[in-house]
């Protein structure tokens, strides 16, 4: 019995400890990667004791809040340049930024048959709308225009573009079928490695640049331990374990620093 109630002891004052070193971290996320820090960020609470508070939008959007003071402390990016921006413009810590992971790009309907697994429903073009972010801030969707360029169909389809404010309202288009087909992140349609819905072509990477997603630590988050362990913690098997099961690749271990 008395045992026991150390047992007991060690666990409150352990559970009170971590409780007490706990924070909060403010994350700007790019929208194809929401679904997956949702994941992530209970496991790290439950790991840590550390809450993340999340802002998703397009990449490009998040920056030019990020550049206007928006109180992010770290910033989880769709691509690589932009986080360097911020590193340059002293906006995010110098030697903070590494590759989380490698997006995939996908053609893909809510509709059973009507994606092929070649992508000609796009030279056929018997659609209406085909929805796709806005390349000017979402680089899935600048994905997405380079891949009609490789194709030769960036004049043919243009006016059946239905551009979307980040991947996530483009994929909504889609979904909601108010576009019948569309450029949309392969971790927004599958899970567990498996096509939640409809059907996909699965663009092949030497289509477009590789989506390589960096993470880097924002300058209002340098004092904040909460922010360093979350960017530690993308680093680690639970997190890359989830990513994998949105599809993502990962980086070489020798590219996480």
């Amino acid at each position: 019995m008395k045992l026991f109630k150390q047992t007991l002891l060690a666990a409150a004052i352990a559970f009170s400890t971590a409780s007490a070193w706990a924070d909060e971290v403010q994350v700007a996320v790019a929208s194809n990667f929401t679904k997956p820090l949702e994941e992530i960020g209970s496991k790290f609470k439950a790991a840590t004791g550390h809450d993340i508070k999340v802002s998703a939008g397009a990449t490009g959007k998040l920056y030019a809040q990020i550049e206007n003071g928006a109180p992010f402390e770290v910033f989880i990016s769709a691509d690589s340049k932009t986080p360097k921006k911020l590193v340059e413009a002293k906006q995010a810590e110098a030697d903070s930024q590494f590759t989380y992971a490698f997006g995939t790009l996908v053609v893909w309907s809510s509709k059973e048959g009507y994606v092929d697994d070649k992508g000609d429903v796009l030279k056929k073009g018997e659609f209406q709308h085909l929805a796709i972010a806005n390349p000017k801030t979402a680089p899935y969707g600048e994905a997405g225009m380079a891949v009609m360029e490789k194709l030769g169909l960036t004049a043919a389809i243009t006016p059946k573009l239905v551009t979307g404010e980040n991947i996530t309202q483009t994929y909504d288009f889609v979904s909601t079928g108010n576009a019948e087909l569309g450029f949309v992140a392969l971790s927004q349609v599958s899970k567990a490695n498996k096509l939640k819905s409809g059907s996909v072509w699965v663009v092949p990477q030497e289509m477009y640049k590789p989506l390589a997603q960096d993470a880097v630590l924002l300058t209002k988050g340098k004092d904040n331990a909460a922010a360093k362990a979350l960017l530690d913690y993308l680093k680690g098997e639970d997190a890359q374990a989830i990513m994998t099961s949105y599809g993502y690749a990962l980086p070489k271990k020798a590219e996480v620093k």
